[in-house]
């Protein structure tokens, strides 16, 4: 019959409060990142971002601390610590795809998948016991938020950006025409232009259902260069434009 030696595992004095301080330095870390990205009202906020640092971490912990009773039967069985922790990348590249999406032409979510994918990586940082590379981490994240971001806009003439607007106007001859030259005429090519709605839009408030001319709901998308806010000026001070909104594609 083989033997065994038996080896006592024991928790060191402190491990346990060294594992909670990891958990709550996930829990601070993603809470800076997620709250970044609520203020930017983005797809994934601040819940989002600090149950996936955190979970990280915890699976980091466990991978590391859960299975040292194992090796009481010595060199019998082979513990690989970084095998859970290398499932998060997997893991957490499913949510990422849950917030990309598609549409025609345009991508929208990417940025998000790659702050989640950080704030998973911050997490499992911080529950190996590397605080100063978690920390760094997060400070190069909120460097390239801040920081590039204004320098980035101030290369306008490199930038060739995506904006989608939705107009409704009241329908009447060369309307669509003026509508289309006004996006010319401000440094952005017209990308995608696709009616939403003729007539009465469904869902129409009471100033729409009040009026006696039919109205027209469009989808305009354009690229380029230009001001965006100044083109949603002139276009909603058009004679006949009802409303005007504008979806950027710029940083998703």
């Amino acid at each position: 019959m083989a033997q065994f030696t038996a080896l006592e595992v024991t928790q060191p004095l402190g491990e346990g409060w060294s594992q909670l301080l990891g958990l709550a330095f996930a829990f601070l870390l993603s809470g800076v990142i997620g709250l970044e990205r609520e203020l930017r009202q983005k797809a994934a906020g601040l819940r989002t971002y600090m149950v996936v640092g955190v979970g990280a971490a915890l699976f980091v912990m466990v991978s590391k601390y859960g299975f040292l009773d194992m090796t009481r039967y010595g060199s019998a069985i082979h513990i690989n610590p970084a095998t859970m922790a290398a499932q998060i990348v997997s893991g957490v590249g499913f949510i990422g795809a849950g917030v990309i999406f598609v549409q025609r032409t345009s991508v929208h979510g990417l940025t998000t998948a790659a702050s989640i994918w950080l704030v998973a990586a911050i997490g499992a940082a911080a529950g190996a016991e590397l605080p100063i590379l978690a920390s760094v981490a997060t400070a190069g994240y909120l460097l390239a938020t801040f920081a590039l971001r204004p320098l980035v806009h101030l290369l306008p003439s490199l930038r060739i950006t995506r904006y989608t607007y939705r107009i409704t106007y009241v329908q009447r001859l060369g309307m669509l025409r003026e509508l289309v030259e006004a996006c010319l005429d401000r440094d952005f090519v017209l990308a995608e232009l696709a009616t939403l709605s003729a007539g009465r839009p469904a869902g129409a408030t009471l100033f729409f259902e009040q009026m006696d001319e039919p109205t027209v709901e469009i989808s305009i998308a354009v690229e380029g260069s230009g001001d965006p806010q100044r083109l949603q000026l002139h276009i909603a001070a058009l004679p006949g434009v009802l409303a005007c909104s504008r979806t950027d594609h710029s940083d998703e």
